[in-house]
């Protein structure tokens, strides 16, 4: 297996690329993503782990399925060497339940770029963080009146 080489650092151009694709991001481009992924990138959130792109194009393509209008805003964005940390709030209305109702989850995504033998920069590894108890679990509306006594019984 092939090591990243995580001192070197892609140009700031490659990282605002990918933030420009990740906050305009529709299903018709989740086929551009191996315009910003290795073949073999791996990807991890708090519901997948998949390795391979085609694994994360069907994430991201099932998400435009199950919600509707599904958007990230990056808010901050830190670089060292091939590693990169983003900030978001992933906005988008739950398509059966609360459908007028905007939601927000607010998290995080660490990124490895990886350099090619032609000199591209493209991501690795795609780590998603974020709290699904707090974010997901607790705005539903039978699971979300449990989740808040659970954690009110635990905080007292």
């Amino acid at each position: 297996m092939k090591t990243v080489d995580t001192s070197a650092q892609p140009p700031v151009s490659v990282i605002e690329s990918v933030v420009i694709f990740f906050e305009n991001l529709k299903a018709s481009d989740v086929d551009r993503m191996t315009d910003f992924y290795t073949p073999c990138t791996s990807f991890k959130d708090p519901f997948n782990e998949v390795q391979g792109l085609p694994e994360i194009e069907r994430i991201f393509s099932h998400m435009f399925v199950a919600l509707v209008n599904p958007r990230f805003v990056v808010t901050q964005t830190v670089t060292q060497g091939a590693h990169c940390f983003l900030t978001w709030d992933f906005l988008f209305s739950f398509r059966n339940i609360q459908k007028s109702q905007e939601q927000c989850i607010r998290g995080g995504t660490h990124l490895i770029f990886e350099q090619s033998n032609n000199d591209q920069w493209k991501i690795k590894v795609h780590r998603d963080y974020w709290d699904a108890a707090e974010e997901l679990y607790e705005k539903l509306p039978l699971v979300g009146t449990l989740m808040r006594w659970l954690k009110k019984r635990a905080n007292s």
